[in-house]
């Protein structure tokens, strides 16, 4: 891969990393609940899912995937369903701000947060058609070809984590003091609950 398609590559995935979406406000909602360390944790899950569509796309299976209406579907629907459960999980979630502190709230394990994080991303077929169209642009079938992929799956996961990080998670973070009281814990899983519900409502429907 040479530097000028490396740094259209690197153009691309700074614009598509800034873009809202599911795992931007998973990862807000995980930066309010749990803290900005901590929310890496779930940016790691992201990271993760995003290696796998592409090995996904490398190994061919994108393209049936994407041929198939009905495969497509079936992830298409399971992930807005999931995107669904998140959402309605955060809208029913009761306030806690009066039994713990804001320090002492939302201990999520590690795990749980790597689990999530690895589902909201990964049941995302769009994320796969979006691989299929986006990686060709950038990989030289007449060169070696692993070498191109690791530079590409490195740079995609490099700046989805730094933006992830420190735009998304880091903006969450004024909004901690806020969820100190009980109202304001309600209008956060209220505003974040509606956001999942949203996104997964454009999953199912926008074709």
């Amino acid at each position: 891969m040479t530097f000028s398609v490396w740094l259209s590559l690197l153009g691309a995935c700074i614009l598509i990393s800034f873009t809202p979406g599911a795992g931007a406000i998973n990862t807000m909602t995980n930066a309010i609940n749990s803290g900005f360390r901590r929310s890496f944790w779930g940016i790691l899950g992201q990271q993760a899912a995003l290696l796998l569509h592409v090995i996904v796309v490398a190994a061919g299976v994108g393209l049936l995937v994407a041929s198939s209406p009905i495969a497509f579907n079936v992830v298409r629907y399971g992930g807005a369903a999931y995107l669904v459960y998140l959402g309605v999980r955060l809208l029913l979630a009761k306030p806690d701000a009066d039994t713990a502190p804001v320090d002492q709230r939302g201990r999520e394990p590690f795990l749980s947060m790597f689990r999530r994080g690895l589902l909201v991303n990964l049941l995302n077929p769009k994320a796969i058609i979006f691989f299929l169209a986006f990686t060709p642009q950038f990989i030289r079938p007449d060169s070696p070809v692993l070498p191109q992929y690791m530079v590409f799956i490195g740079t995609v996961m490099a700046v989805d984590v730094l933006v992830m990080w420190f735009f998304f998670a880091a903006a969450a973070k004024s909004f901690r003091r806020f969820t100190r009281g009980a109202r304001g814990q309600r209008i956060m899983n209220l505003t974040f609950g509606t956001l999942f519900i949203f996104v997964a409502v454009l999953l199912a429907f926008t074709h």
